[in-house]
């Protein structure tokens, strides 16, 4: 019999019939792999963090320093138009010139807005409406004028507002020699919205000065390309008398210069100072994302 069992289990493997303390313990293998590995998992291990480098923390890094330039620019244009608006309103003041015969046309940007004394007669058959336009509410056109003066030149004068119920049988006005007081001024600046003007039909839709003197006659009828505006320096009652007459009501002696800049300045630094905030709490929150988590338990 002990033969027989000597032949089926080795010398050492006897053992394995003895009880033994080990083997009635139960336990996992999965333990004893933790009680081996375990200090070296706890050195090991860190918590996920999150990386600074994603797209919401690079354009929240831009925003606010991009809107911020785009603050200081505006406010150097406010600056610089508030210092032309100046300059103009110092030329308004000055006392008025008399236009020379032939007007050179390269230093008219430097007399915009001051003020001419004119004389001469209205060329009615070639007027234009400029146009549609509102003033105080009322639609109506700008009635464009040719003025030949006594020197037997022609300039385009903006004689003013008048109700569209009056575009087209406005009063024409004295047919002999008028004197009138009126300011330089240079074409308008078109926008994207504006159509193109039709000469053709007569359709004026802003104020193309040299298209304007051609029409009028041109070089050939000695029509140079110099806009005036007509100044109206009448009190409100009878500014209302002549709209309800239908005669051209010129405009008033100030600089209309339009200047918003200073809402610009205070929308870009509004939104640059809005998303410096968001940039701040994003980098705290990250912060404490990214600290020392404890082990699981």
């Amino acid at each position: 019999m002990l033969s027989v069992l000597r032949s089926t289990f080795p010398k050492r493997g006897l053992s394995a019939l003895k009880p033994n303390r080990l083997h009635n313990t139960s336990f996992s293998p999965r333990f004893v792999h933790t009680e081996k590995t375990g200090a070296s998992l706890s050195s090991a291990y860190k918590a996920r963090r999150d990386s600074w480098y994603n797209p919401t923390v690079l354009v929240l890094g831009f925003i606010p320093i991009f809107t911020f330039a785009l603050g200081t620019w505006q406010l150097q244009r406010l600056q610089w138009k508030i210092a032309l608006i100046d300059e103009l309103e110092e030329k308004l003041r000055r006392e008025p010139i008399l236009l020379p015969k032939r007007v050179n046309l390269s230093v008219v940007p430097e007399f915009i807005f001051r003020r001419v004394v004119l004389r001469g007669r209205w060329d009615h058959k070639r007027s234009m409406l400029l146009g549609p336009r509102v003033r105080d509410g009322t639609h109506g056109y700008h009635v464009i004028t040719p003025l030949i003066r006594s020197d037997g030149s022609t300039v385009l004068v903006d004689r003013g507002f008048v109700s569209k119920d009056f575009a087209e049988n406005y009063v024409r006005g004295e047919e002999g020699e008028v004197q009138f007081l009126g300011m330089l001024r240079t074409s308008h600046t078109r926008n994207n919205f504006t159509p193109d003007n039709r000469p053709e039909e007569g359709k004026w839709y802003w104020a193309d000065v040299d298209a304007m003197a051609e029409y009028a006659g041109g070089e050939h009828a000695y029509v140079q390309p110099v806009y005036i505006e007509e100044i109206f320096d009448g009190h409100a009652g009878e500014a209302a008398s002549r709209l309800n007459k239908g005669i051209p009501l010129g405009r008033s002696a100030t600089v209309d210069v339009r200047n918003a800049h200073m809402s610009y300045v205070v929308t870009w630094y509004s939104l640059s100072a809005f998303t410096a905030v968001m940039l701040g709490r994003l980098v705290l929150k990250r912060r404490a994302q990214n600290r020392a988590r404890p082990l699981p338990r």
